[in-house]
């Protein structure tokens, strides 16, 4: 449904256009601000309506926001998702893979199937549903191809306690991308990864009390500003599609992420 600071259909057919799913709010949000910042119609795809078009107000009124309610989960939501992009926009030249939730954090052992599942859905098989549908946008637009970018988060690399399904998920992300990286080639479709280490959004705030660490301990740990990764979302975008930021790690220098365990 086309809401606020939207185009007529097919207006902005030959201007750079981007989705960003989970753009309701943290990463998401201030990537898809960044985007639109650098001149690109953005299509904003989360759960919620209201944090969608928050989204788009905050990037003012001259913006060129498409906000659509979609659960990436869900293969006619992201059917009908990319289906408005193409009419509203007319083509698609970057993907944002962002959505993504974790599990709560229990023992492995009493992980309710369920709560696998649910994190299962989103963070792996909604990024690849997303993933499907722009190549089949992108491989046909002129000019053809365009850019995939997708969140792995440093679990993609070390695990933190009790967050199998979380791990599980972004370690199979970093499949995805080395898969869509190589199957894109032919279509001029370059696919990054970009993992991501403590960023200061309201996910993150719990980290100001102690994380548990895997000796038992629990560790306050450093946070940063989640504009650095919006910033680097816009230079992977911007690159040219004969160049390619495979993986890239943007995380707070002080973290303990090297030597993690």
């Amino acid at each position: 449904m086309e809401t606020l600071h939207s185009l007529p259909s097919g207006s902005a057919s030959h201007a750079k256009v981007a989705l960003v799913t989970g753009a309701g709010s943290g990463i998401g949000r201030h990537s898809a601000l960044a985007l639109a910042e650098a001149g690109y119609g953005v299509a904003l795809a989360g759960r919620r309506q209201d944090a969608l078009e928050e989204t788009a107000a905050l990037a003012g009124t001259d913006a060129r926001m498409l906000p659509v309610p979609t659960d990436v989960g869900d293969p006619q939501a992201v059917d009908a998702l990319f289906a408005q992009v193409a009419e509203h926009f007319g083509r698609l030249d970057v993907l944002f893979n962002n959505a993504g939730g974790g599990a709560p954090t229990v023992p492995l052992e009493d992980l309710e199937y369920e709560q696998w599942q649910k994190v299962v859905a989103v963070n792996l098989t909604g990024t690849f549903l997303c993933t499907q549908a722009a190549f089949r946008i992108m491989k046909d637009q002129d000019p053809r191809g365009g850019r995939i970018i997708n969140n792995g988060s440093v679990s993609a690399a070390a695990p933190r306690p009790n967050s199998a399904p979380y791990t599980a998920t972004k370690h199979a992300i970093t499949g995805l991308t080395k898969s869509t990286s190589l199957d894109g080639r032919k279509y001029d479709i370059a696919c990054g990864q970009i993992d991501i280490g403590n960023t200061a959004t309201d996910m993150t705030q719990r980290m100001n009390d102690g994380v548990p660490q895997a000796d038992g301990s629990k560790l306050v740990e450093p946070r940063f500003d989640v504009e650095h990764v919006a910033r680097a979302v816009v230079q992977m975008a911007e690159l040219p599609l004969d160049t390619n930021v495979l993986f890239m790690t943007i995380m707070a220098t002080k973290m303990p992420f090297v030597g993690r365990g």
